[in-house]
């Protein structure tokens, strides 16, 4: 159905593209806020019509969904949709650190096919963390196949986070991407235990990263523990969390009372 090769080496030259522009390489970097709190680059756009014009000539019967392209709703009546994030984390990316990444997925009746991820600025002896996941045949970064945490309780999970809610003390906080895709890869790569967000997010943060966490053998779902699903008419969902199978019940458990109270 698709050319994995040629949607691999695609992948990789947006992240080259970011990469040119990426100010902790010490390049001048155009940047602004589309919304109070919402900022944007030039290496975003750069990157996302690259992508539009690659993925829509390797593809041409999917359509499109962006965080830098305006949506027409089009994409609703087609089955399959590519699902992008030029730059997640552009936070990090602005800031010179090395928490972002391309983010890529390709969606067919509200399920991802395949995810990829593309963080460059990381691991630079190899190249860079290049992730990678298809249904039903696992998870790989940089060609090694991905176990997921497999720990049993909260208790002492590790979580990605800059804080911690007061009721989650028993949680060890560890560092944090800006790129929430890069976060839920750490539970994947069994790097961390636990991701949990409570605030509405947008179908392209999390698709790529959520099909490499599940094949990984995360639990993967929105806030309440319900499955996401992809293409919906308005591309949100409440939170995500991403973690351990086995301590999914008990996450979602905890989280119950914020999640009804965030989301109202």
């Amino acid at each position: 159905m698709i050319d994995r090769a040629r949607l691999e080496a695609i992948v990789r030259e947006a992240g080259r593209i970011a990469l040119a522009a990426w100010p902790g390489d010490g390049h001048v970097l155009a940047h602004w806020e589309k919304d109070p709190g919402s900022p944007v680059s030039a290496a975003d756009l750069a990157v996302d019509a690259y992508l539009k014009r690659e993925l829509r000539a390797l593809l041409p019967a999917a359509g499109w969904l962006s965080e830098e392209t305006l949506d027409s709703g089009a994409r609703c009546a087609q089955d399959l949709v590519w699902l992008v994030d030029p730059i997640d984390g552009t936070r990090d990316f602005i800031g010179g650190r090395d928490g972002w990444a391309v983010s890529v997925a390709l969606v067919n009746r509200h399920r991802p096919l395949f995810g990829y991820l593309y963080a460059p600025a990381r691991r630079r002896a190899e190249g860079g963390e290049f992730w990678k996941g298809e249904l039903g045949q696992g998870a790989t970064r940089n060609g090694i196949p991905l176990t997921a945490s497999a720990r049993p309780a909260l208790a002492g999970a590790r979580v990605p986070a800059r804080k911690l809610a007061p009721e989650d003390a028993d949680l060890l906080r560890i560092e944090q991407p800006n790129s929430i895709a890069l976060r839920m890869a750490m539970v994947a790569a069994d790097e961390a235990d636990l991701l949990a967000t409570l605030r509405w997010g947008f179908e392209w943060d999390i698709a790529a990263a959520g099909l490499i966490a599940r094949e990984a053998g995360a639990a993967v779902t929105d806030a309440f523990g319900k499955p996401l699903n992809y293409n919906k008419h308005d591309p949100r969902a409440f939170g995500v969390l991403c973690c351990s199978s086995a301590m999914h019940g008990e996450a979602v458990a905890r989280l119950a009372d914020r999640a009804a109270r965030y989301s109202a």
